[in-house]
């Protein structure tokens, strides 16, 4: 009875493991990671060792059909071990908004999606980028991403610097992937009495 408990656990975690990580786009997406209009910016997924393709296109969506119609293609082709991309103010025409959303497609069929980012602000030319502590790195993958980007526009013109480097380390969305999982764990440990 132990033996299959202490079996059921491993599976579970095994399970909770891979769970954790997912495909997914980290930047931009939600309250704290927004892009600026007529601008450089960068966009940032987690680089699995089994990613559901090796490459994929990137199309932006908007949930206001005053702002945009369809999901747009703004890069046809792109490597998933490039782990981010910048995307500069010639790929795409980005009106100040809120409700945008990055869609990781298949290449051929963009109905396909493989991840789709949490909606976003696009904010007037001018505004600040996020702070670089607020892009989660995924630390879990073999070729990690952390993108930063800094700058300041004005008038018609618009600086920006954006990177992509390889890093171990840990960032608070990866903790809290660690602590979602580490609960998880727990209340099925209760659940089938293994702890």
């Amino acid at each position: 009875m132990f033996f299959s408990r202490v079996a059921s656990f491993a599976a579970l975690s095994a399970l909770v493991g891979s769970v954790a990580a997912e495909f997914s786009v980290l930047s931009p997406g939600g309250p704290n990671l927004w892009w600026v209009a007529q601008s450089q910016n960068t966009l940032v997924w987690s680089c699995t060792d089994n990613p559901p393709a090796t490459t994929f296109q990137v199309l932006l969506a908007n949930t206001n059909v005053d702002i945009l119609v369809a999901p747009s293609a703004i890069i046809s082709t792109v490597n998933n071990a490039d782990c981010s991309h910048t995307i500069t103010q010639q790929q795409t025409n980005l009106i100040p908004a809120t409700n945008y959303t990055i869609i990781l497609a298949d290449i051929v069929n963009q109905t396909h999606v493989y991840a789709t980012s949490q909606p976003f602000e696009v904010k007037a030319l001018g505004a600040s980028y996020p702070p670089a502590s607020a892009t989660p790195s995924d630390s879990g993958s073999s070729a990690s991403a952390s993108a930063t980007a800094s700058g300041s526009a004005s008038g018609s013109t618009a600086s920006s610097t954006s990177s992509a480097s390889s890093s171990q380390s840990s960032s608070g969305a990866e903790g809290l992937h660690a602590s979602v999982g580490a609960g998880v764990l727990a209340l099925v440990g209760a659940a089938f009495g293994l702890f």
